[in-house]
């Protein structure tokens, strides 16, 4: 039996030099799938581009909102009702190349409709989204809220959420 793992293991504290390069390196065309660390992240020590305050990432940009075309749950392919976003499809399980690990569990996992990326627990329950279009880094909850940010290079992605967002893999 799997335990949730803690939120607050030191595996989960990224050295802040590897986070910010990872967040600084230049936009680069989507990785393919691969598994994504988790590390948690305090809005008001982010840079200031990568943070909620910054125009591109803030909640209420119409492009950001929970019900903008592409965001919303509803829209075809950002639910875990179609295959490539079921929690039993082999791709989105452990070693299938999409799992979000917190630590050495694994807590979720991501997809990609277009543009937009979808986190979801291990049960499916859509967690967070990053808008499609390139405008923003940041990871918004299905709520609305700014739920954190997303450093994605040519070998794949990690997931910066503040403890509330990622507190929600472990519900």
């Amino acid at each position: 039996m799997l335990r949730a793992p803690s939120l607050r293991a030191p595996s989960l504290r990224v050295p802040a030099l590897l986070v910010l390069s990872l967040l600084a390196a230049p936009a680069l065309p989507p990785a393919a799938f691969a598994d994504a660390p988790l590390f948690i992240v305090e809005p008001s020590q982010m840079p200031f581009d990568l943070g909620p305050g910054a125009p591109a990432n803030q909640p209420a940009r119409a492009g950001n909102l929970p019900h903008a075309p592409g965001n919303s749950g509803a829209a075809p392919g950002n639910g875990s009702g179609i295959r490539a976003n079921a929690p039993d499809n082999p791709a989105n399980l452990p070693g299938g190349g999409r799992t979000i690990w917190a630590g050495d569990e694994p807590v979720g996992y991501y997809t990609r409709n277009g543009g937009t990326l979808n986190l979801f627990d291990r049960r499916g329950h859509r967690i967070a989204y990053r808008p499609g279009g390139g405008r923003t880094k940041s990871l918004f909850s299905p709520q609305g809220t700014w739920c954190g940010t997303v450093a994605e290079t040519a070998d794949g992605i990690a997931l910066g959420l503040t403890r509330d967002c990622a507190n929600a893999f472990l519900r």
